[in-house]
């Protein structure tokens, strides 16, 4: 084998002489050329191509499992990624529930707050406004008190100017009289401002 190599390598290198010889220009080379270069390939390649076949096949296993774990893994991925969306979703549908019961609550809030301040402004208008009633039936009731015992003050002294001028004027008889009628107009009086 190694001198038919050999006898290949030499045949390069010859001189070429005239229009025969090989031309070791592998674009330039014609059929029978190319066939004497793929028959040694063929010949010297065949370990070769058992070995890289070999390699090649227990690459193709080794490229399948990994490609079997990448897959895999992808798939626990987009499970993962639909579950973690999922979540989200719901995360983000507890929250407008809670911002729309928090909204609820600020509005329920602010318009009891009005109405409480409505309520408290209009119960303590009413409660001036009896106080403003009750200090005026006082005031009424303190004038009217005042004018009567003005009245009674007056009557009795005038009744006891009357009754010491009756007395030093009249007789019994006549001053008896007098206090009767006296006591009368006074009854009346008395009836007219209970």
């Amino acid at each position: 084998m190694k001198n038919l190599t050999d006898s290949f390598v030499y045949l390069g290198h010859w001189p070429s002489a005239g229009s025969f010889g090989f031309n070791t220009d592998i674009l330039a080379t014609n059929p029978i050329n190319l066939s004497v270069v793929f028959g040694v390939l063929i010949f010297f390649g065949k370990g070769v191509t058992f070995f890289l076949l070999n390699n090649l096949l227990s690459l193709n296993d080794l490229l399948d499992n990994r490609k079997q774990r990448i897959l895999n893994t992808i798939r626990n991925s987009e499970e993962l990624r639909e579950g973690a969306i999922q979540q989200l979703e719901n995360a983000r549908a507890r929250l407008r529930k809670v911002e729309m019961e928090a909204d609820q609550f600020r509005v329920n809030g602010y318009s009891e707050i009005e109405r409480e301040k409505v309520n408290l402004i209009n119960s303590t208008s009413r409660t001036l406004k009896q106080l403003e009633n009750y200090k005026n039936e006082t005031i009424l009731f303190e004038q009217q008190r005042t004018i009567n015992q003005v009245r009674e003050r007056v009557f009795q002294q005038a009744l006891q100017g009357a009754i010491g001028t009756l007395n030093s004027c009249l007789s019994n008889e006549l001053h008896l009289r007098t206090i009767n009628a006296n006591i009368g107009m006074f009854g009346t009086m008395k009836e007219i401002t209970d």
